[in-house]
């Protein structure tokens, strides 16, 4: 999250960024939730532990899961930046191909209309 000032580039937060921090905590509370849950379903079978053996057992799995899903999470951020920036240079390279044939189609026709005026000044 980045706060009240803005966005991490300095720009001011926009409704767009504001729902993304939203909807990202709730996914993260979401996950907080699915974890504490996972391990109580996993100490439930334990009869023989005593209250605070299960909350530490349930604790250190509940903390086990968050870091493996904050790792997951970042590796999923990293890979969608790097598919952003190879979409980025694929785009920048159509866009000046793009160009590239329009301008030659343009040279192409300047070329032509030059060569019919100077047929048709010949025949004048």
């Amino acid at each position: 999250m980045t706060g009240e000032a803005g966005r991490r580039d300095g720009r001011p937060a926009g409704a767009a960024d504001v729902v993304n921090q939203v909807e990202g905590y709730l996914l993260w509370q979401a996950r907080v939730a699915e974890a504490e849950e996972r391990a109580r379903s996993f100490t439930e079978p334990m009869t023989w532990l005593t209250s605070a053996q299960r909350e530490e057992i349930e604790e250190h799995y509940t903390r086990d899961c968050l870091l493996r899903a904050r790792s997951d999470l970042e590796r999923v951020a990293d890979r969608c930046r790097a598919l952003r920036g190879e979409y980025e240079e694929r785009y920048r390279r159509l866009r000046a191909r793009c160009m590239a044939s329009v301008l030659a189609a343009l040279a192409v026709l300047a070329g032509a209309a030059v060569v019919t005026l100077a047929v048709a000044s010949a025949w004048l």
